[in-house]
């Protein structure tokens, strides 16, 4: 963060200092909520939780170098204490982001969030220091924490947005204003929560709202292919660019393909010039996350060759998303467990599907373990069906569905689109996948692990990594 006085935040949050001797104490550290991140200088931030309450590390956090705690009730060492500490954070991320003056980029969209940030990132940083959210700490708590460890150097803030509901990205903005918003897709993610597409729409396009006008160097990057998308271009005052493999698109794609082992390939065109990419990632669906970043880059100054190379060398920054691992037997693990919906789940059985045609020359099978998809409301039993059903569609050699409910409508639609015999399986949890994958895995199969984070299909992945009786790794 940027040295600000115990005073000064003080002033900024509206709170009272207790038991700081000197208010001209300076936080030159980060601004934490986990005790265990706490460096000397910082700003240790005291959330009371359902089973933790950050008040009662006060001393500990101080003791290890806090300068002070911002917290909501005096805690015997140096604090500020605030009615609300949530509203304390961003409004100190609010202070801080004006100050700095960078260049704020928010995205948001129901699929892609975290690849397509990591990958603006890396972009950008190649022209100039960036900071961007780690993982996907989207949220009202996450979002100013990333603002606040912005420092004087650095000239690009990407910003990832999550929203289960209208009005979320509205306050999300009013916390860190953006000057470029990019809006990815509207699909069925969380749409339990939300009510139906309309309304994931609706709260979607809150981003573009924010956005300053034209005039003032606002600018909408949407999606040219997702219709709900490019109709929020009536919603904004700020430049529109669109992104896409549309001709009318002014950041597009050409020539689109798959290598052999599953990597999108494609000529990328922008207004500029054009340039050849071949991406480290796996799947086609990173065509459109890379082209959301290519259209940020070439609004902030970057060329089409600076931009393909940049999209040519970027891997992924956050775990369990398309993570590929070949095992020293010749098989290969894809851990996609991080999270999963509808659109994203049919975006992975692709590159699935695109990577088992090299695997099938040498013998080799397609796995697709996957678990329930969470939050999709009365939409749930028909989206559990299709997924399903496009496993048998891909030609994906064996579904190993995993867990209750809603696992059995994916082995179901599985089952009745053409039904495989044996080739489509229905267990009970995470253990009796990894016992039946391990009694029948062989060299050159390809294994995708997917389904929603509450399910923790992370484990199967990583036991299936696992090499030997020891160190390995059990299932939950």
């Amino acid at each position: 963060m940027i040295a600000l006085s115990l005073a000064e935040i003080a002033a900024v949050v509206g709170g009272q200092t207790h038991d700081i001797p000197d208010p001209s104490v300076r936080v030159t550290g980060p601004v934490v909520r986990d005790s265990r991140e706490v460096e000397p200088g910082s700003l240790f931030v005291a959330f009371v939780g359902e089973r933790v309450d950050g008040h009662d590390y006060a001393a500990q956090v101080v003791e290890a170098g806090a300068a002070a705690v911002l917290a909501s009730r005096p805690v015997g060492v140096p604090a500020i204490v605030v009615d609300d500490v949530q509203a304390a954070l961003g409004a100190l991320a609010r202070h801080v982001v004006h100050a700095l003056g960078a260049t704020l980029v928010a995205l948001t969209g129901s699929a892609g969030k975290t690849s397509t940030k990591d990958l603006v990132a890396q972009v950008l940083r190649r022209k100039a220091p960036t900071v961007f959210t780690p993982g996907s700490l989207n949220n009202e708590i996450g979002l100013p924490l990333t603002a606040l460890s912005a420092t004087e150097e650095t000239r690009f803030l990407v910003l990832e947005m999550g929203a289960r509901g209208i009005g979320h990205i509205r306050y999300l903005t009013g916390l860190t204003p953006p000057r470029i918003g990019l809006v990815l897709n509207v699909g069925t993610a969380h749409i339990g929560e939300f009510g139906g597409r309309e309304q994931i729409a609706q709260a979607k396009g809150e981003l573009v709202e924010a956005l300053p006008p034209a005039s003032e160097g606002g600018i909408a990057i949407l999606n040219a292919d997702d219709p709900a998308v490019r109709a929020m271009a009536s919603r904004t005052q700020a430049k529109v660019v669109l992104f896409g493999e549309s001709g009318e698109a002014d950041v597009r794609a050409e020539n689109v393909r798959l290598t052999d082992s599953g990597q999108p390939a494609f000529s990328l065109r922008t207004p500029s010039g054009c340039s050849d990419v071949t991406m480290r990632l796996y799947g086609e669906h990173h065509v459109s996350n890379a082209l959301a970043a290519a259209a940020v880059a070439h609004e902030l100054g970057m060329s089409a060759e600076e931009i393909a190379t940049a999209l040519s060398e970027a891997g992924s920054l956050s775990r369990w998303r398309m993570e590929v691992t070949e095992r020293p037997d010749g098989v290969t693990i894809v851990n996609d467990a991080y999270n999963a919906n509808p659109e994203s789940m049919r975006a992975a059985l692709r590159a699935l599907a695109a990577m088992g045609k090299a695997s099938q020359a040498r013998g080799g099978r397609t796995w697709a373990v996957l678990g329930k998809m969470a939050e999709l409301g009365d939409e749930a039993l028909a989206e559990h069906d299709a997924v399903g059903r496009l496993a048998v569609r891909l030609n994906v050699g064996k579904l190993v569905a995993v867990g209750g409910r809603e696992a059995a409508w994916l082995q179901l639609g599985a089952y009745n689109e053409g039904s495989w015999g044996e080739e489509s399986v229905h267990v009970s949890d995470a253990q009796a996948a990894v016992d039946l994958l391990r009694s029948e895995l062989r060299p050159g199969d390809v294994v995708l692990v997917k389904a929603s984070r509450s399910v923790g299909l992370e484990s199967v992945a990583q036991a299936l990594l696992a090499t030997g009786s020891e160190g390995e790794v059990a299932a939950r």
